[in-house]
């Protein structure tokens, strides 16, 4: 499976984005969908999962009732919408498919996409 992210940019405080995650090989509609990302000097931090079939979705206590996380396997396609971004969502943000046999709070990966930048300023 192969990933690439886009939709990054600089927005201010307050404001939204949506993160679009193109997947493209086999297997894409069996894997659990997750957004991860890795703010200024400080290591990767998981920010949102979606379960294969689109059910059931898993957010980071930080993100949680701000960003969104959906997919479309028609399209082979997995989105992050932000809202209401503070300063400290800046991150670089990579889509990645979840190693199979996850579980909550213990995730692991299989396939990571090129990270997209988000700023956002004060």
């Amino acid at each position: 499976v192969q990933l690439q992210a886009s939709g990054g940019g600089l927005v201010q405080a307050g404001g939204s984005l949506r993160l679009s995650c193109a997947a493209s090989g086999r297997g894409f509609r069996h894997y659990t969908m997750a957004w991860v990302r890795q703010p200024p000097g400080k290591e990767r931090e998981f920010v949102a999962a979606i379960h294969w079939s689109g059910d059931n979705t898993y957010y980071a206590d930080s993100v949680k009732d701000r960003f969104t996380i959906s997919r479309d396997n028609s399209r082979q396609m997995v989105y992050l919408q932000m809202g209401s971004l503070k300063p400290e969502d800046t991150a670089v943000y990579y889509c990645a498919a979840v190693k199979p046999g996850w579980a909550v709070g213990r995730w692991e990966y299989d396939y990571w996409g090129q990270g997209t930048q988000v700023t956002v300023s004060s």
